[in-house]
């Protein structure tokens, strides 16, 4: 990540840390419902993103994005919890109708996504990050027509309904780029392969894992673009002791010096080191997007 983009993530970070000080252990009011954490806890999760979070049988899920929650969940006395497949649109949906009580799904957090619902927000919280990634391009390994992001104008990309990218690249600086729409990543991979589009669009740390499943297909090494991604581990509000107990077991496993890695590392092997290095977050910017309001808002309020 450059310099300049962990600045933009940094911006909200002392705050966070200067407040996160004043928290005491007992959040949240009285009258907050009964946990949502147990041995029954049901997660929400994607089915179809090697690396990250992927089904390659029904009921089976392996990914960066399992192992981290399955781990906390762990850390916290639980057994590791059942997993259900999400998509991008309707993760937010499925929390608030109690489908699924956590969503553990390259989920990024977002002002807009953690605001409350009378702010016109999507009434969520989050636990994280646990790891950060820019967007990126996806291409046929025989294309060499790609290598900067100019390169992309009058080109097909694809993306997916709910996604980061698929708001980024409708903003007016990308609006030579032809976008196609799609319910959700396997249906742009397929149209990549099958050449019907140049390329695919999301984050990152998604596509080397669809690198990693699809050997003719490449990341672009040389675009990085958008604001960086945060991905949280996303619950209703209404249950802000549940958020903070793994706000602090997410901060002891990236204390830990070869957890994060490890588990990173056997997810996304194909990951360039330096973009995973990018990718970890700091204690400080777990304490700043955890179990608030807005970004940098101490637990408590």
């Amino acid at each position: 990540m450059t310099g300049a983009a962990r600045h933009r993530r940094a911006v909200t970070v002392t705050a966070a840390v200067a407040t996160a000080v004043l928290y005491a252990a007992a959040t949240g009011c009285d009258s907050e419902p009964e946990s949502i954490l147990s041995d029954r806890t049901e997660v929400g999760a994607k089915s179809d993103q090697p690396g990250t979070s992927f089904s390659p049988h029904d009921g089976e899920y392996n990914g960066f994005d399992i192992s981290v929650v399955g781990t906390l969940m762990n850390m916290l006395g639980y057994d590791t919890p059942r997993f259900s497949g999400v998509l991008s649109k309707n993760r937010a949906k499925l929390l608030h109708d109690d489908h699924v009580q956590l969503v553990a799904a390259t989920y990024s957090i977002t002002p807009s996504r953690m605001a409350p619902k009378d702010k016109g927000g999507d009434d969520l919280d989050f636990v994280g990050p646990y790891a950060s990634t820019q967007q990126g391009f996806l291409i046929r390994k025989d294309d060499r027509s790609i290598r900067t992001l100019a390169d992309l104008d009058g080109k097909v990309v694809c993306v997916w309904k709910g996604t980061t990218s698929a708001n980024e690249l409708n903003k007016p600086a990308h609006d030579k780029i032809v976008k196609r729409t799609e319910e959700d990543a396997s249906y742009c991979v397929k149209a990549l392969k099958d050449k019907e589009v140049d390329a695919v669009s999301t984050d990152q740390l998604i596509l080397y894992g669809f690198m990693q499943a699809n050997p003719s297909l490449r990341v672009v090494p040389g675009i990085k673009f958008g604001e960086p991604n945060d991905y949280g581990i996303a619950m209703a509000k209404g249950h802000r002791k549940d958020c903070v107990r793994l706000r602090d077991a997410l901060t002891q496993y990236i204390r830990q010096a070869t957890s994060w890695e490890r588990d990173f590392q056997n997810s996304l092997p194909a990951v360039p080191k330096e973009t995973r290095d990018e990718a970890k977050p700091t204690e400080d910017e777990i304490m700043a997007l955890s179990c608030v309001d807005r970004p940098g808002d101490s637990p408590a309020d």
